[in-house]
């Protein structure tokens, strides 16, 4: 047989276990959980830092919006599409080798974005490296979570999966007061900078006490074919997401790429339906639980994205705040999500990943709703008990949803589960950002022509409308220097209003979203290796 069954690919696994001498640290399972929780750290901080600095790296080197832009998306872009390839070398080549790698990679690119500013000022060059940072960290955390699978003996899996969502939240939680911090006290540079000691104790952490995964049989030989095709769906569906409000979602450009994005993908069904040894074994599709948790991360990382890209600017173009406070009133969220996370995994691990997973969407859904009921001129501290809620209902769909995914795929592919897992992870804040984005254009082109009109305020040309209807869809006034007072009230409260107004229809549409994902949550079950008996 090619594929080993659940039973084989264990055996050796808690064999090796066994033998390991008392006190010994490589192949340790916590000591695993700490050396690729430190790894991982370095991308959820960096995912948030990043947002805290775009303003100051926009202003030291001059750059145009769109170029400020490509800071994030030139790194989410090649995050995602390369995720289930590398998942795929991890299997072929070794775990350990990959993330090893990719936190070598991961603080000498962070080193280079930084220098590229220090030195060369140069957007181009921070933009490049944005995108190579973006390959190396698709090399950690699918590894870190093949590694967990190959470690952890499956009854103490959901709590370690737990363990490391709580380090994921915390250091996303961490980025923007740690990258406020930064910026104002330091440079920009520094937010990068900050990788080099992280990665250097990651490193020699890693390098000590990670035991190699055993090469896989299934990924003895490689898909090209279905690298490229993969690889094309993603890069043009991303693509189009990302432009697509500028291109305008109904614009011949902008539907040349989604359905460029469907012909590869069609593509790449078809090559993996019929490859001897696919990237992608459509086989694991079988499991209605993995496929359920697909769709889930998605959902979850949709209606999280969507949560936060809103209130940042509610928080900080509304009503004010810096970046630091900005922070601060996320945290009860992220809070919730570095408790919650450990908490699901131990109760997921007693009861199964069902029940936890639909109460926490259905705990989402009334957060977000709860959300949706913000006025303009609300405090910052009515978002707390939302966000409590919202961070504690999405923790069991972290943990649960990501244990469906991994534990219901073979052993031997652990590395294209986790690749998919976290490619949904991805793909989800980016429809997230985009579909609620659009969203809120929507609602900002429907009201404040009628508005601004309605306060008989100077006409606009088009031009001029463009650009009103560009800042007021991040919640910005635009108020040139040297308006009069009364008139700038007048157009901040217009502004605010309608940017409330557009992001009350995100949020109940990020609501429906979770309510969905709670009736999703009926098909997933705790992990059994059905998919590998089924294919043996």
């Amino acid at each position: 047989m090619e594929m080993q069954t659940a039973a084989t690919a264990a055996a050796p696994r808690a064999g090796a276990h066994a033998a390991r001498p008392p006190g010994r640290a490589r192949g340790n399972p916590t000591m695993t959980l700490l050396a690729v929780a430190l790894g991982v750290m370095m991308v959820g901080i960096d995912g948030t830092i990043v947002a805290v600095a775009n303003p100051a790296i926009q202003a030291h080197l001059h750059a145009s919006l769109a170029g400020i832009q490509w800071v994030t998306n030139a790194y989410l872009l090649a995050l995602a599409v390369t995720l289930i390839t590398i998942g795929k070398l991890g299997d072929r080549f070794g775990h350990r080798k990959v993330f090893l790698t990719g936190v070598a990679g991961f603080a000498l690119s962070s080193a280079a974005i930084g220098l590229s500013g220090t030195i060369a000022s140069s957007i181009g060059l921070v933009i490049a490296f944005r995108a190579v940072q973006g390959v190396f960290g698709a090399m950690l955390q699918p590894s870190a979570l093949a590694l967990l699978r190959n470690t952890f003996p499956p009854q103490r899996l959901n709590l370690a999966i737990g363990i490391w969502g709580a380090v994921i939240g915390a250091s996303t939680a961490a980025g923007p007061i740690v990258g406020g911090l930064l910026v104002q006290h330091i440079n920009w540079e520094s937010c990068f900078y900050v990788n080099i000691p992280v990665g250097l104790a990651a490193l020699i952490m890693s390098a000590l006490v990670l035991r190699e995964t055993p090469a896989s049989p299934a990924a003895s030989s490689f898909d090209i074919p279905g690298v490229a095709a993969l690889s094309a769906a993603l890069f043009l569906l991303i693509w189009g997401l990302i432009k697509g409000s500028s291109y305008g979602w109904g614009s011949a450009r902008e539907l040349a790429f989604l359905g460029a994005a469907m012909a590869a993908g069609a593509l790449f069904v078809l090559r993996e339906s019929r490859a001897a040894k696919p990237l992608l074994p459509l086989r694991l599709f079988r499991s209605v639980s993995l496929s359920a948790g697909t769709v889930l991360v998605i959902l979850l990382m949709f209606a999280l994205f969507g949560a936060m890209f809103f209130m940042t600017f509610f928080l900080e173009n509304v009503h004010g705040l810096d970046p630091v406070g900005a922070g601060v009133h996320l945290l009860p969220m992220t809070a919730m999500l570095i408790v919650g996370a450990p908490l699901s995994g131990a109760i997921i691990s007693r009861t199964g990943p069902r029940l936890p997973i639909m109460t926490g969407m259905a705990l989402a859904a009334v957060a977000l709703f709860g959300l949706s009921r913000l006025t303009a001129t609300a405090s910052p501290d009515d978002t707390i008990v939302w966000f409590i809620m919202l961070g504690l209902g999405l923790s069991p769909v972290m943990v649960g949803a990501t244990d469906v995914i991994v534990g219901n795929a073979p052993v031997e592919l652990a590395g294209v589960a986790s690749g998919l897992q976290s490619t949904a992870m991805q793909l989800g804040g980016t429809l997230g950002t985009a579909v609620l984005g659009a969203v809120m254009s929507a609602k900002v082109s429907t009201l404040l022509p009628a508005a601004w009109q309605a306060a008989r305020l100077p006409a606009l040309t088009g031009a001029q409308l463009a650009g009103v209807k560009s800042a007021v869809s991040v919640g910005a006034a635009p108020v040139t220097r040297g308006t009069p007072a009364a008139v700038a009230k007048v157009v901040t409260g217009i502004s605010h209003t309608t940017f409330v107004s557009g992001m009350h229809a995100a949020f109940l549409v990020a609501a429906g979203v979770a309510l969905a994902g709670a009736l999703i949550a009926l098909l997933v079950k705790r992990g059994t290796g059905a998919v590998e008996h089924a294919a043996v």
